[in-house]
C-alpha cells in the first residue's frame, strides 16, 4: 500500500476545515511541495517495523455455540500453553477481547471490528504464557468497552452467574462471569471507569485494577491513555496476587508506565489485618437516586469485620471525593473522543509500540461502519467532539488539572490511613434491558454504577472489589483503595477479610 498525493479538492476541504484561505494556485504549489515528504512515506512502506515475538505455538481456536456458551461470555475458545512450569502453571485464563492474541480473532465487542486477527500478542499474554499459563480463550467485553452493563456487546448481553436476568456488569463482563461460573480460574479484564471492579462486584469475584502503570497496556485496545488500565479478576485473592505478580512490571513500549514500583503480592497475602489502619470514606455512600440502603449496609458490616480481626477502623472524609466523577466525566468523553475515534485507537504523540494492523482495521471499520456504533460509543462522539469544537479542549485540560487535585486529596487520605473503603457499586446488579428498550435505558444501565469507581482511574490509585455477601441473592462489593504502588497492602486486606467472612466464588456463581 503505497500512500497517494492527495487531489486538489481533498487539500480545498482540509484548508476549509482548518480556515486557510487558500485559493487553488496556492494548493497546486502545495501539492508540488510535498513530494519530498511523501518519499519518506514510501520509504516506509518499504520496512518492516519491530513487532514482539510470538513465543508460544497455538491454533486459532473457535467460537462456541450456545450449547457451551450458557452465559454468552465467551467470545473465541482456544488453548495456548505456554512454559512448562511457573507460578501460574495449571491455571486456565481467559483474556478480555480487547486484548491482542496472536492468531485469534478479536472483536473488542464491536462488529466495526469483527473479523480482525492480530499478528503479535500482548505483553501480558506473552508473560502470562511465560509464567506457565493457559490461555483459554477471549471473553466477552462492551462495545469498545464503554460501557458498565453488559448489554452493549454486539455478540449479545453477558448474563450474571448469579440471575440470568441481571447484568453481569462491564466492560469486562465476560471475564468476571466465567471466573464466577468456574469456567476458568483467573481473567484479563481491563479498567477505564470501573471495568474490572464493575463486573467482579456484581458477578462476585475478585477484582484489581492495579496502579496506572503497574502492567503495561502494550497490545490493548485503548480508551484514553491517562485512564487506561489492566489488571486480574480471580475467584480467590490468592489467584488475583499471583495474576498480578505474574504481569506486572515495565516492558519498554508503554508511555503509561514510569517509575513503576513492583511490590512482593503473594508474600503480603498473610500478612493478616493487624496494624492496619482502614478509613470508612463517608462520601462514597449515600449517592442520590443510585445507592441502595442494603449495598450501603452490607458494605459497613463488611468494614466493622476488620475492626474484630485486628485492624483499626475509622472514618476518613474527602469531600472531593464527589466531584471525581464530573472531572473523570470530562476527560473520558473528550479523551476518548479523540483517541478511541479519531485517532482509531492509537492515536499519536507517545512513545512506544503501536498496534498498526489494529489500528488500520478498526478505523476502516470504524469509517465505513458508523453507524454500527453502540448508543454509548455515539453519545461520546457526538457530545466529545462538539466540547472540543464549541470549547477547544478548556474543559479537558481544566479537568486534568484539577485531576491532580483529586489525586492529592486522596493521597492526604492515605497519609493517615493504610486504606480507604467503600462500596464498590451503589447498586446491586440491574436488569438488563430488553432488546427493544428505548436509548434512554440503555445508555443509563451503562453508565450509572461508576461514581465510585470512576475517581480512582483518575487518581491511579489501586483499586480492588472484595466481595462481601449477597442480598436477594445477589453479590455486594467493598472497595479497598490503597496507596501508589502498594498493591500488597491492598491484596493483604483483600486476603484476611476473604479468610474471615469465609466468601467462596464456587461454579455457578455460589458461594
Amino acid at each position: 500500500m503505497a500512500a497517494k498525493r492527495p487531489t486538489i479538492g481533498q487539500l480545498r476541504d482540509i484548508a476549509h476545515e482548518y480556515n486557510l484561505r487558500l485559493e487553488d494556485a496556492d494548493l497546486e504549489s502545495y501539492r508540488d511541495l510535498m513530494g519530498g515528504v511523501l518519499a519518506s512515506y514510501a520509504r516506509l512502506d518499504e520496512l518492516a517495523e519491530p513487532a514482539p515475538e510470538v513465543k508460544y505455538p497455538r491454533s486459532g481456536g473457535y467460537r462456541p455455540g450456545p450449547d457451551e456458551n450458557a452465559l454468552g461470555a465467551w467470545y473465541w475458545k482456544c488453548s495456548v500453553k505456554g512454559a512448562q512450569s511457573g507460578p501460574l502453571s495449571g491455571k486456565r485464563v481467559a483474556v478480555k477481547d480487547n486484548v491482542c492474541v496472536a492468531g485469534v480473532p478479536m472483536m473488542n465487542g464491536s462488529s466495526v471490528l469483527e473479523g480482525y486477527v492480530p499478528e503479535t500478542d500482548a505483553t501480558i499474554v506473552t508473560r502470562i504464557l511465560d509464567a506457565g499459563g493457559e490461555i483459554a480463550g477471549k471473553a466477552v467485553c462492551e462495545h469498545l468497552c464503554f460501557s458498565g452493563g453488559s448489554h452493549t456487546s454486539d455478540t449479545g448481553p453477558v448474563l450474571n452467574p448469579h440471575d440470568p436476568s441481571r447484568s453481569a456488569g462491564g466492560s469486562s463482563s465476560g471475564s468476571a462471569a466465567l471466573v464466577a461460573a468456574g469456567e476458568v480460574d483467573m481473567a484479563i479484564g481491563g479498567d477505564q471507569g470501573g471495568s474490572i471492579r464493575i463486573p467482579s462486584s456484581w458477578c462476585g469475584a475478585y477484582g484489581l485494577k492495579p496502579t496506572r502503570g503497574l502492567v503495561p497496556y502494550t497490545g490493548i485496545f485503548p480508551i484514553e491513555l491517562t485512564l487506561d488500565h489492566t489488571g486480574p479478576i480471580a475467584a480467590t485473592v490468592e489467584d488475583v496476587a499471583l495474576l498480578l505478580a505474574a504481569i506486572a512490571g515495565e516492558d519498554g513500549l508503554d508511555p503509561r508506565q514510569r517509575d513503576v514500583q513492583v511490590g512482593d503480592y503473594t508474600g503480603a497475602l498473610e500478612g493478616g489485618a493487624e496494624g492496619l489502619r482502614v478509613g470508612v470514606v463517608p462520601e462514597g455512600f449515600g449517592w442520590p437516586g443510585v445507592s441502595e440502603e442494603d449495598v450501603d449496609r452490607m458494605v459497613r458490616e463488611a468494614v466493622r469485620k476488620f475492626g474484630e480481626i485486628g485492624a483499626k477502623v475509622g472514618e476518613v472524609s474527602i469531600p472531593m471525593h464527589r466531584d471525581g466523577i464530573h472531572i473523570w466525566n470530562a476527560i473520558a468523553v473528550e479523551g476518548a473522543t479523540a483517541l478511541m475515534v479519531r485517532g482509531n485507537s492509537m492515536g499519536t504523540n507517545w512513545t512506544g509500540h503501536y498496534t498498526t494492523s489494529l489500528l488500520d482495521a478498526y478505523a476502516r471499520g470504524r469509517i465505513t461502519r458508523g453507524g454500527d456504533l453502540s448508543d454509548t460509543v455515539k453519545l461520546v462522539v457526538l457530545l466529545g467532539q462538539y466540547m472540543q469544537d464549541a470549547y477547544h479542549g478548556r474543559y479537558y485540560a481544566k479537568a486534568q488539572n484539577l485531576a491532580r487535585r483529586l489525586t492529592a486529596a486522596y493521597d492526604e487520605a492515605l497519609s493517615e490511613v493504610d486504606l480507604l473503603a467503600m462500596p464498590t457499586l451503589p447498586m446491586k446488579a440491574t436488569p438488563i434491558p430488553p432488546p427493544d428498550a428505548p436509548r434512554e435505558e440503555v445508555v443509563a444501565r451503562a453508565l450509572e454504577m461508576i461514581p465510585n469507581t470512576a475517581p480512582f482511574d483518575v487518581s491511579g490509585h489501586p483499586a480492588m472489589n472484595v466481595p462481601c455477601g449477597l442480598s436477594d441473592g445477589l453479590p455486594v462489593g467493598l472497595m479497598l483503595v490503597g496507596r501508589r504502588w502498594e498493591e500488597a497492602t491492598v491484596l493483604r486486606a483483600a486476603r484476611a477479610f476473604e479468610q474471615a467472612s469465609g466468601y467462596t466464588v464456587r461454579p455457578g456463581g455460589g458461594r
